[in-house]
């Protein structure tokens, strides 16, 4: 139940999202979680640092080894919204 409250949070899942290809600045999370506040994104990235899935490295922000790992459970799970999606 901890990780679905942590994921259930504004912006953690995309910021897990956009983490998955490649490390991103603080800025450039910004401009892809557009309606984020700064406050919201800099809150959310500290507590996905402190559980440890995700940590600063010289390109910015980037997923841990648990944070790839989790996502590789998310990403099937997005495969399979984006089918949903349309029968709505």
């Amino acid at each position: 139940m901890v990780l679905f409250d942590l994921l259930s949070r504004r912006w953690a899942m995309g910021i897990l999202w956009n983490l998955a290809s490649e490390p991103r600045t603080f800025r450039d999370l910004q401009a892809r979680c557009g309606s984020a506040s700064p406050s919201v994104l800099n809150t959310r990235l500290k507590e996905l640092r402190e559980v440890g899935l995700i940590k600063n490295g010289e390109g910015g922000y980037e997923l841990t080894a648990t944070g790839r790992e989790l996502f590789a459970h998310l990403e099937p799970l997005g495969d399979w919204a984006m089918k949903w999606v349309p029968t709505l």
